[in-house]
């Protein structure tokens, strides 16, 4: 099958989560027998052309900038839409990633007269409650990509509930295909003890970890607001803050007003090799969302062999298993996430066990190949009702 993948975002442009979900998912089709064709947006330094792992990767020139992005998204959907145009292949369907990309995956549709499936990986209505113009654009958007698609996917059930009843989409019309992670990735050998003193923390300290996108819905300043309970019961606490994002600011001072700030390393944006051995070396992984459609960072938690505490919300709620596979907490809560992560590391046998049970279901559930074969049963599907 010829599948034609179109993101805005693909490496090295790693913006969000889905940049690596679409090169995880691409690989893995190719490895079943596809030809994988991603079609992309260019990036300082990388080539117009590139096969990686068997994917061909076509980027378009951002022909006209514009400092306000919505502007830009849809002018560089022209410049996608004319890269679709310009590979030359005949495609057998199209899949698209989220609104960024959606006009150009429904122009190629019906120039190319090939089904289409859109992924829904968050919705605009859950990540903002639609408070600006440009919010309301963007939910537009995200509608007519699930109107268009002969097929739309979300990661998790909440996510499917959320579609169907904001957008008014039929059920049959939405399957459920969870994210995934390359658990072989995170299995390297690691000098945890160097790697944790470039992070100022010494032997005998706890690292607990955040990994994610600086924004409100990350709930990132619920884990600082907990920063003095946990450091009352765990002197030797640090706690280091990977990403980047608009409420930096706000957030490092935020961390300021704890009295605690010496214990708080933001480090901004790191490799993923970095990452890797980051949090492999770390005591506790903590995901404080307080919206989730999925959650991949818990997934990545379990790949590295980390204990997972996370918010009881969206996908998380899906994901990780109370007192199984990771521990739960209250969402907006510091008290609860205080609780969460002495539950962690108050008990290490505990911990050992919840780091086993995240192993076994990143291994069973969360596979690439489980999912790849699962998407390309969706794309047989859609194939056999053509376009639409």
């Amino acid at each position: 099958m010829k599948i034609c993948q179109i993101t805005w975002e693909f490496p090295p442009r790693v913006v969000g989560g889905i940049a690596s979900h679409v090169h995880d998912l691409s690989k893995a089709l190719v490895r079943m027998g596809h030809e994988v064709y991603v079609v992309t947006l260019d990036f300082p330094g990388a080539p117009n052309f590139e096969e990686v792992d068997g994917v061909k990767v076509y980027r378009a020139p951002s022909e006209v900038g514009h400092p306000h992005f919505l502007t830009w998204t849809l002018l560089f959907n022209h410049s996608i839409e004319k890269r679709v145009a310009d590979v030359g292949v005949d495609f057998d369907v199209l899949h698209v990633h989220d609104w960024l990309t959606a006009p150009a995956g429904i122009a190629a549709k019906h120039f190319l007269r090939k089904p289409l499936v859109t992924t829904i990986h968050s919705t605009e209505y859950g990540r903002s409650t639609l408070h600006s113009v440009d919010s309301m654009t963007i939910d537009g958007l995200e509608w007519w990509a699930t109107y268009e698609a002969n097929k739309v996917i979300v990661t998790t059930w909440s996510m499917r509930h959320e579609v169907c009843g904001h957008f008014k989409v039929p059920w049959d019309k939405v399957w459920i295909i969870p994210n995934a992670v390359d658990a072989a990735k995170f299995q390297v050998d690691v000098d945890k003890g160097a790697v944790r003193q470039r992070y100022g923390v010494g032997w005998g300290e706890k690292l607990i970890l955040y990994v994610g996108r600086l924004v409100p819905q990350k709930g990132v300043e619920y884990l600082i607001q907990a920063v003095p309970k946990i450091s009352a019961k765990y002197p030797g606490a640090k706690f280091v803050i990977v990403g980047e994002g608009w409420l930096r600011g706000h957030l490092e001072w935020l961390a300021n007003q704890t009295g605690q700030r010496w214990r708080i390393n933001f480090t901004g944006f790191i490799p993923d090799s970095e990452l890797v051995v980051l949090m492999r070396s770390a005591d506790v992984l903590v995901v404080p969302s307080v919206y989730e459609p999925f959650g991949i960072v818990a997934l990545e938690g379990m790949a590295a062999g980390v204990p997972v505490v996370a918010s009881q919300v969206g996908g998380l709620a899906e994901v990780v298993e109370h007192d199984r596979t990771g521990v739960y907490v209250y969402m907006r809560n510091p008290d609860s996430i205080a609780w969460g992560v002495d539950r962690v590391l108050s008990n290490s046998g505990h911990a050992e066990w919840l780091v086993r049970n995240g192993l076994e279901a990143v291994r069973k559930v969360y596979s690439w190949e489980a999912v790849a074969k699962k998407t390309t049963e969706l794309y047989e599907d859609v194939v056999k009702g053509g376009a639409k």
